[in-house]
Protein backbone atom coordinates (compact mmCIF):
# COMPACT_ATOMS: atom_id res chain seq x y z
CA UNK A 1 0.00 0.00 0.00
CA UNK A 2 2.89 2.37 0.56
CA UNK A 3 4.02 1.97 -3.01
CA UNK A 4 0.39 2.17 -4.17
CA UNK A 5 0.32 5.77 -2.10
CA UNK A 6 3.65 6.87 -3.79
CA UNK A 7 2.13 5.65 -7.56
CA UNK A 8 -1.07 8.23 -6.75
CA UNK A 9 0.86 10.43 -5.52
CA UNK A 10 3.09 10.81 -8.44
CA UNK A 11 0.24 10.31 -11.05
CA UNK A 12 -1.88 12.91 -9.77
CA UNK A 13 0.53 15.45 -9.85
CA UNK A 14 0.08 18.35 -12.58
CA UNK A 15 2.61 20.22 -14.25
CA UNK A 16 0.72 23.20 -15.67
CA UNK A 17 -2.04 23.03 -13.65
CA UNK A 18 -1.86 23.28 -9.77
CA UNK A 19 -5.94 22.65 -9.19
CA UNK A 20 -5.44 18.89 -10.13
CA UNK A 21 -3.42 17.76 -6.96
CA UNK A 22 -5.21 20.11 -5.06
CA UNK A 23 -8.32 18.85 -5.56
CA UNK A 24 -7.37 15.46 -6.22
CA UNK A 25 -5.10 15.67 -2.90
CA UNK A 26 -8.28 17.33 -0.47
CA UNK A 27 -10.06 13.94 -1.33
CA UNK A 28 -7.55 10.77 -1.63
CA UNK A 29 -6.02 12.15 1.45
CA UNK A 30 -8.68 11.77 3.30
CA UNK A 31 -8.61 9.16 5.14
CA UNK A 32 -10.19 6.76 2.68
CA UNK A 33 -10.64 3.04 3.71
CA UNK A 34 -8.21 1.69 0.07
CA UNK A 35 -10.33 -1.30 0.63
CA UNK A 36 -10.31 -1.15 -3.89
CA UNK A 37 -6.56 -0.95 -4.16
CA UNK A 38 -5.91 -3.31 -1.13
CA UNK A 39 -8.73 -6.40 -2.63
CA UNK A 40 -6.34 -5.88 -5.66
CA UNK A 41 -3.16 -6.31 -4.31
CA UNK A 42 -4.56 -8.92 -1.63
CA UNK A 43 -5.88 -10.97 -4.80
CA UNK A 44 -2.38 -10.94 -6.78
CA UNK A 45 -0.43 -11.98 -3.78
CA UNK A 46 -3.09 -14.81 -3.53
CA UNK A 47 -2.22 -16.01 -6.76
CA UNK A 48 1.28 -15.88 -6.39
CA UNK A 49 2.14 -12.82 -8.24
CA UNK A 50 5.65 -11.60 -7.94
CA UNK A 51 5.71 -8.95 -10.49
CA UNK A 52 5.10 -4.75 -10.47
CA UNK A 53 2.35 -4.64 -11.67
CA UNK A 54 -0.66 -5.22 -9.26
CA UNK A 55 1.06 -1.68 -8.04
CA UNK A 56 -0.33 0.23 -11.11
CA UNK A 57 -3.41 -1.71 -11.25
CA UNK A 58 -3.98 -0.85 -7.71
CA UNK A 59 -3.65 2.97 -8.04
CA UNK A 60 -5.97 2.51 -10.64
CA UNK A 61 -8.81 1.66 -9.67
CA UNK A 62 -8.27 4.07 -6.40
CA UNK A 63 -8.15 6.80 -9.23
CA UNK A 64 -11.20 5.36 -11.12
CA UNK A 65 -13.25 4.98 -7.48
CA UNK A 66 -11.61 9.04 -6.41
CA UNK A 67 -13.18 9.92 -10.18
CA UNK A 68 -16.73 8.75 -9.55
CA UNK A 69 -16.47 10.34 -5.64
CA UNK A 70 -16.08 13.85 -7.82
CA UNK A 71 -18.97 12.89 -9.79
CA UNK A 72 -21.08 11.92 -7.44
CA UNK A 73 -20.66 15.00 -5.32
CA UNK A 74 -21.45 17.20 -7.92
CA UNK A 75 -24.77 15.13 -8.89
CA UNK A 76 -25.98 14.90 -5.62
CA UNK A 77 -24.96 18.94 -5.01
CA UNK A 78 -22.85 17.05 -1.66
CA UNK A 79 -21.59 19.42 0.86
CA UNK A 80 -19.43 16.70 3.04
CA UNK A 81 -17.65 13.25 2.41
CA UNK A 82 -15.63 11.71 4.76
CA UNK A 83 -16.29 14.05 7.29
CA UNK A 84 -14.51 17.27 5.20
CA UNK A 85 -16.57 19.73 2.98
CA UNK A 86 -16.88 18.58 -0.50
CA UNK A 87 -14.50 19.30 -3.74
CA UNK A 88 -17.48 21.14 -4.70
CA UNK A 89 -17.89 23.27 -1.86
CA UNK A 90 -14.79 24.32 -1.28
CA UNK A 91 -13.48 24.84 -5.27
CA UNK A 92 -16.83 24.62 -7.65
CA UNK A 93 -18.31 22.00 -9.79
CA UNK A 94 -16.58 22.93 -12.97
CA UNK A 95 -13.41 22.09 -11.02
CA UNK A 96 -14.64 19.08 -9.27
CA UNK A 97 -15.72 17.53 -12.90
CA UNK A 98 -12.77 18.48 -15.05
CA UNK A 99 -10.52 16.79 -11.90
CA UNK A 100 -12.44 14.00 -12.07
CA UNK A 101 -12.12 13.79 -15.73
CA UNK A 102 -8.55 13.77 -15.39
CA UNK A 103 -8.38 10.83 -12.60
CA UNK A 104 -10.16 9.04 -15.27
CA UNK A 105 -7.77 9.64 -17.79
CA UNK A 106 -4.47 8.89 -15.36
CA UNK A 107 -6.50 5.47 -14.89
CA UNK A 108 -6.29 4.39 -18.08
CA UNK A 109 -2.87 5.19 -18.51
CA UNK A 110 -1.81 3.08 -15.53
CA UNK A 111 -3.88 0.23 -16.80
CA UNK A 112 -2.42 0.17 -20.19
CA UNK A 113 1.28 -0.15 -18.29
CA UNK A 114 0.99 -3.77 -17.68
CA UNK A 115 0.28 -4.62 -21.51
CA UNK A 116 -2.19 -7.45 -20.49
CA UNK A 117 -5.28 -6.74 -22.85
CA UNK A 118 -7.57 -8.86 -20.66
CA UNK A 119 -6.71 -6.57 -17.62
CA UNK A 120 -7.15 -3.55 -19.75
CA UNK A 121 -10.87 -5.20 -20.56
CA UNK A 122 -11.81 -6.20 -17.18
CA UNK A 123 -11.17 -2.39 -15.88
CA UNK A 124 -12.24 -0.20 -18.84
CA UNK A 125 -15.71 -2.52 -18.99
CA UNK A 126 -15.68 -2.04 -15.27
CA UNK A 127 -15.32 1.89 -15.47
CA UNK A 128 -18.18 2.02 -18.15
CA UNK A 129 -20.35 -0.11 -15.85
CA UNK A 130 -20.17 2.09 -13.44
CA UNK A 131 -21.17 5.13 -15.41
CA UNK A 132 -23.87 3.17 -16.19
CA UNK A 133 -25.02 2.51 -12.88
CA UNK A 134 -25.10 6.05 -11.90
CA UNK A 135 -27.46 6.83 -14.98
CA UNK A 136 -29.41 4.08 -13.67
CA UNK A 137 -29.99 4.96 -10.14
CA UNK A 138 -30.81 9.05 -11.60
CA UNK A 139 -34.01 7.33 -13.56
CA UNK A 140 -34.58 5.27 -10.47
CA UNK A 141 -33.76 6.94 -6.85
CA UNK A 142 -36.73 9.01 -7.07
CA UNK A 143 -39.58 6.01 -8.62
CA UNK A 144 -41.37 4.28 -6.17
CA UNK A 145 -41.95 1.24 -8.28
CA UNK A 146 -37.86 1.13 -8.20
CA UNK A 147 -38.26 -2.56 -6.51
CA UNK A 148 -35.26 -4.81 -4.89
CA UNK A 149 -33.88 -6.42 -8.06
CA UNK A 150 -33.66 -2.67 -10.09
CA UNK A 151 -32.07 -1.98 -6.48
CA UNK A 152 -29.11 -5.00 -7.17
CA UNK A 153 -28.51 -3.61 -10.38
CA UNK A 154 -27.69 -0.14 -9.62
CA UNK A 155 -25.84 -1.08 -6.51
CA UNK A 156 -23.91 -3.56 -9.25
CA UNK A 157 -23.00 -1.05 -11.27
CA UNK A 158 -22.17 2.07 -9.35
CA UNK A 159 -20.27 -0.01 -6.11
CA UNK A 160 -19.74 -4.22 -6.75
CA UNK A 161 -18.56 -3.30 -10.73
CA UNK A 162 -15.15 -2.13 -9.34
CA UNK A 163 -15.21 -4.69 -6.19
CA UNK A 164 -14.96 -6.99 -8.69
CA UNK A 165 -12.68 -5.93 -11.07
CA UNK A 166 -10.29 -5.21 -8.59
CA UNK A 167 -10.38 -8.87 -7.55
CA UNK A 168 -10.67 -10.01 -10.82
CA UNK A 169 -7.68 -8.01 -12.52
CA UNK A 170 -5.06 -9.24 -9.31
CA UNK A 171 -6.17 -12.75 -10.03
CA UNK A 172 -5.58 -12.19 -14.09
CA UNK A 173 -2.51 -10.17 -13.94
CA UNK A 174 -1.04 -13.34 -11.72
CA UNK A 175 -1.88 -15.71 -14.66
CA UNK A 176 -4.66 -17.59 -12.13
CA UNK A 177 -6.74 -20.53 -13.39
CA UNK A 178 -9.89 -19.43 -14.52
CA UNK A 179 -11.90 -20.88 -12.05
CA UNK A 180 -9.61 -18.74 -9.30
CA UNK A 181 -10.58 -15.69 -11.31
CA UNK A 182 -13.76 -16.56 -11.32
CA UNK A 183 -14.08 -16.90 -7.47
CA UNK A 184 -11.72 -13.78 -6.76
CA UNK A 185 -14.35 -11.94 -9.18
CA UNK A 186 -17.76 -13.52 -7.50
CA UNK A 187 -15.87 -12.44 -3.87
CA UNK A 188 -15.63 -9.02 -5.07
CA UNK A 189 -19.41 -8.68 -6.56
CA UNK A 190 -20.53 -9.98 -2.92
CA UNK A 191 -18.48 -7.66 -1.28
CA UNK A 192 -19.41 -4.84 -2.95
CA UNK A 193 -23.00 -5.30 -2.51
CA UNK A 194 -22.33 -6.17 0.90
CA UNK A 195 -20.72 -2.62 1.13
CA UNK A 196 -23.31 -0.75 -0.66
CA UNK A 197 -25.69 -2.19 1.45
CA UNK A 198 -24.10 -1.34 4.78
CA UNK A 199 -23.75 2.40 3.66
CA UNK A 200 -27.45 2.34 2.97
CA UNK A 201 -27.88 1.04 6.26
CA UNK A 202 -25.76 3.54 7.93
CA UNK A 203 -27.20 6.55 6.15
CA UNK A 204 -30.44 5.72 8.72
CA UNK A 205 -29.04 4.13 11.85
CA UNK A 206 -25.08 5.35 11.43
CA UNK A 207 -23.16 8.02 13.84
CA UNK A 208 -22.42 10.92 11.91
CA UNK A 209 -19.01 11.42 13.61
CA UNK A 210 -17.88 7.59 12.07
CA UNK A 211 -19.43 8.04 8.79
CA UNK A 212 -18.78 11.48 7.82
CA UNK A 213 -22.66 11.75 6.42
CA UNK A 214 -25.21 13.38 8.49
CA UNK A 215 -27.64 10.87 8.86
CA UNK A 216 -30.83 11.21 6.76
CA UNK A 217 -28.61 12.32 3.40
CA UNK A 218 -30.09 9.78 1.17
CA UNK A 219 -33.71 10.68 2.33
CA UNK A 220 -33.24 14.52 1.81
CA UNK A 221 -31.08 13.43 -1.40
CA UNK A 222 -34.36 11.75 -2.33
CA UNK A 223 -32.49 8.19 -3.00
CA UNK A 224 -34.46 5.78 -2.61
CA UNK A 225 -32.25 2.92 -0.86
CA UNK A 226 -32.87 -0.39 0.27
CA UNK A 227 -34.19 0.40 3.77
CA UNK A 228 -36.88 2.70 2.21
CA UNK A 229 -37.42 0.46 -0.88
CA UNK A 230 -38.74 -2.46 1.66
CA UNK A 231 -41.06 0.46 3.64
CA UNK A 232 -43.00 1.37 0.58
CA UNK A 233 -43.15 -2.08 -0.40
CA UNK A 234 -45.20 -3.25 3.32
CA UNK A 235 -46.72 0.27 3.11
CA UNK A 236 -50.19 1.21 3.33
CA UNK A 237 -51.95 3.63 1.80
CA UNK A 238 -51.47 6.46 3.83
CA UNK A 239 -47.48 5.23 4.26
CA UNK A 240 -47.30 5.33 0.50
CA UNK A 241 -48.57 8.32 -0.08
CA UNK A 242 -45.87 9.98 2.41
CA UNK A 243 -43.51 8.24 0.60
CA UNK A 244 -44.71 9.24 -2.32
CA UNK A 245 -44.57 13.06 -1.30
CA UNK A 246 -41.13 13.30 -0.13
CA UNK A 247 -39.24 11.31 -2.36
CA UNK A 248 -41.39 11.63 -5.81
CA UNK A 249 -42.24 14.46 -5.63
CA UNK A 250 -39.56 16.08 -3.30
CA UNK A 251 -42.03 18.17 -0.97
CA UNK A 252 -40.22 17.39 1.98
CA UNK A 253 -41.42 19.14 5.56
CA UNK A 254 -39.85 19.68 8.84
CA UNK A 255 -40.35 16.25 10.88
CA UNK A 256 -40.25 13.90 7.67
CA UNK A 257 -36.72 12.49 8.73
CA UNK A 258 -37.93 11.44 12.23
CA UNK A 259 -41.09 10.02 10.30
CA UNK A 260 -39.34 7.87 7.89
CA UNK A 261 -37.46 6.41 10.52
CA UNK A 262 -40.34 5.57 12.50
CA UNK A 263 -41.57 3.76 9.64
CA UNK A 264 -38.41 2.02 8.98
CA UNK A 265 -38.41 0.97 12.56
CA UNK A 266 -42.18 0.02 12.18
CA UNK A 267 -41.78 -2.34 9.46
CA UNK A 268 -38.05 -3.49 10.52
CA UNK A 269 -36.62 -2.75 7.50
CA UNK A 270 -33.49 -1.72 8.91
CA UNK A 271 -32.83 -4.74 10.52
CA UNK A 272 -34.01 -6.77 7.36
CA UNK A 273 -31.39 -4.60 5.67
CA UNK A 274 -28.92 -5.46 7.92
CA UNK A 275 -29.50 -9.15 7.63
CA UNK A 276 -29.44 -9.05 4.00
CA UNK A 277 -25.94 -7.34 4.64
CA UNK A 278 -24.62 -9.88 6.41
CA UNK A 279 -25.85 -12.58 3.83
CA UNK A 280 -23.83 -11.18 1.39
CA UNK A 281 -20.80 -10.77 3.09
CA UNK A 282 -21.07 -14.57 3.90
CA UNK A 283 -21.56 -15.03 0.22
CA UNK A 284 -18.68 -13.24 -0.35
CA UNK A 285 -16.36 -15.49 1.93
CA UNK A 286 -17.91 -18.44 0.30
CA UNK A 287 -16.92 -17.79 -3.17
CA UNK A 288 -13.15 -17.80 -2.08
CA UNK A 289 -13.82 -21.77 -1.50
CA UNK A 290 -12.28 -23.27 -4.34
CA UNK A 291 -8.87 -20.86 -3.67
CA UNK A 292 -6.23 -22.52 -1.63
CA UNK A 293 -5.95 -21.49 2.48
CA UNK A 294 -2.82 -18.71 2.78
CA UNK A 295 -2.94 -15.55 4.89
CA UNK A 296 -4.04 -13.54 1.92
CA UNK A 297 -7.29 -15.62 1.46
CA UNK A 298 -7.76 -15.18 5.38
CA UNK A 299 -7.24 -11.51 5.36
CA UNK A 300 -10.05 -11.54 2.45
CA UNK A 301 -12.22 -12.93 4.93
CA UNK A 302 -11.49 -10.50 7.08
CA UNK A 303 -12.18 -7.68 5.22
CA UNK A 304 -15.97 -8.90 4.54
CA UNK A 305 -16.63 -9.49 8.39
CA UNK A 306 -15.12 -6.44 9.01
CA UNK A 307 -17.64 -4.76 6.26
CA UNK A 308 -20.60 -5.64 7.87
CA UNK A 309 -18.92 -5.14 11.79
CA UNK A 310 -19.65 -1.49 11.06
CA UNK A 311 -23.35 -2.19 11.74
CA UNK A 312 -23.24 -4.83 14.45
Amino acid sequence: MAAVNALIAERMASEHAPRIPEVSAHLIEAGGKRLRPMLVLAAARLCGYAGPFHVHLAATVEFIHTATLLHDDVVDESAQRRGRPTANLLWDNKSSVLVGDYLFARAFQLMVEPGNLRVLSILSNAAATIAEGEVLQLSAAQDLKTDESVYLKVVRGKTAALFSAATEAGGVISGASDEATRALFDYGDALGIAFQIVDDYLDYAGDAGATGKNVGDDFRERKLTLPVIKAVAAANDEERDFWKRCIERGRQEEGDLETALGLLAKHGTLEATRTEATAWADRAKAALAPLPASDMRDMLIDLADYVVARIR
